[in-house]
């Protein structure tokens, strides 16, 4: 059976998929900008991450997670920031696309 923070983890990544692909229908996923833009990300989360949980500053409980850690941190933790990242981008993408139709239809009336 899986742990909280594991359920959390995977409930963070299918709404940040679902929000994407088939909500919002950004399709921030399948570029490539997206994903390098990621790999940055990931890049400092690893390094945060083993900095709090490397030096004691933030623990988990062993019984809501899988066990798997990478840089000191729980792999869940991977994927939170995983669905943080993507939701926030795919607002963000949102947002600034409804706002530059609204500036479009201002210039053509």
């Amino acid at each position: 059976m899986i742990g909280a923070y594991t359920a959390g983890a995977i409930g963070a990544i299918l709404a940040a998929v679902l929000m994407d692909l088939v909500i919002v229908r950004t399709r921030l996923l399948r570029t490539r900008l997206f994903w390098a833009s990621y790999a940055i990300v990931v890049f400092f989360q690893l390094i945060v991450n083993g900095i709090l949980t490397g030096l004691g500053i933030v623990q988990y409980d062993p019984d809501v997670i899988l066990g798997i850690r990478l840089a000191y941190a729980p792999i869940e933790d991977l994927g939170f920031g995983f669905g943080l990242v993507t939701l926030t981008l795919v607002a963000w993408t949102r947002l600034g696309r409804t706002a530059a139709a609204g500036r479009n239809k201002k210039e053509t009336a």
